[in-house]
């Protein structure tokens, strides 16, 4: 019972995020007066919990009837550096994290980076060509 309920919010965080994605792309070529958007290039932080299918699945689902059906999702995954405060050592970490520093062995460590979702830029058409509109916005 838990496992399912679990299951379920990670699916609603999922496709809240895609909401606000479609959201943020709709505003974006609107203000660029554009007919279609082609791409969306999406920055997906490694620790976050997201799967690009999924992401991708919710995104056609709700833009049907959009100037976004259609459009291509490009997902570039960012990787989290773990810091020790302790000795300095810096590491790339990845799921599961492991809080330990495998220079000196101490468990006071900063994570940096790889837990979010970003929109990097959105590429929309006027009807004949192409062009780019940088966002770099959060979900």
């Amino acid at each position: 019972m838990l496992l399912e309920i679990l299951e379920q919010n990670y699916l609603m965080h999922e496709l809240a995020v895609t909401e606000n994605i479609l959201a943020l792309a709709l505003e974006a070529a609107q203000q660029a007066n554009a007919r279609r958007i082609t791409a969306i290039n999406l920055v997906i932080g490694d620790l976050s919990s997201f799967v690009d299918e999924s992401v991708q699945f919710y995104f056609d689902l709700l833009s049907r009837g959009t100037i976004a059906e259609g459009a291509v999702l490009r997902f570039r995954r960012e990787h989290a550096v773990a810091i020790c405060r302790t000795c300095g050592h810096q590491f790339q970490v990845s799921p599961p994290l492991l809080p330990i520093c495998p220079n000196c062995g101490d468990h006071y460590l900063e994570v940096k980076g790889g837990q979010g979702v970003a929109v990097d830029s959105i590429e929309v058409s006027d009807g004949d060509e192409a062009e780019s509109s940088e966002t770099g916005s959060q979900c």
